[in-house]
């Protein structure tokens, strides 16, 4: 992919002009990526209040008995998002571990690959979960092994 960079004192606003043959997932996912708000901070709720979480707080985010949880040191919150939309939402080091989870790759210890097909990620808080098999894949492309 070829980028090229313009500098021009007309344009209050940067604009983004893509030129191809044809759509690919790589320019729908640059695409999907460039018209997201970056935000900072995502909410959560908490004994009935909403709470805004940092991004950088949260260890991982995962979803149990149809509802979705973020996960920090300190606190477990309810969110009213769908982890598709948390995927989007979350950019590195946010990465997809399972079709039930999200981790903070900041947040982890370590990675085992002892285990035959899989991979235990340990967080430094001493908690651990599980890349499932259908991830495993994506996780060793990210951790470049």
């Amino acid at each position: 992919m070829k980028v090229e960079f313009k500098l021009d004192e007309n344009y209050d606003e940067p604009k983004v002009v893509i030129y191809a043959k044809e759509m690919t997932e790589e320019i729908q996912t640059l695409i999907n990526k460039l018209s997201k708000q970056n935000r900072e901070f995502i909410t959560g709720i908490k004994d009935y209040r909403v709470e805004i979480i940092d991004k950088d707080s949260i260890i991982r985010i995962f979803s149990l008995d149809g509802n979705v949880y973020a996960l920090t040191d300190t606190k477990k919150y309810t969110l009213k998002y769908k982890l598709y939309e948390l995927e989007e939402l979350l950019d590195n080091p946010f990465a997809r571990i399972s079709n039930s989870e999200i981790v903070n790759l900041r947040k982890v210890k370590r990675f085992d690959l002892t285990l035959t097909g899989t991979i235990q990620v340990e967080f430094e808080n001493g908690s651990h979960t599980r890349v499932s098999r259908r991830y495993v894949n994506k996780i060793k492309n990210i951790l470049d092994i």
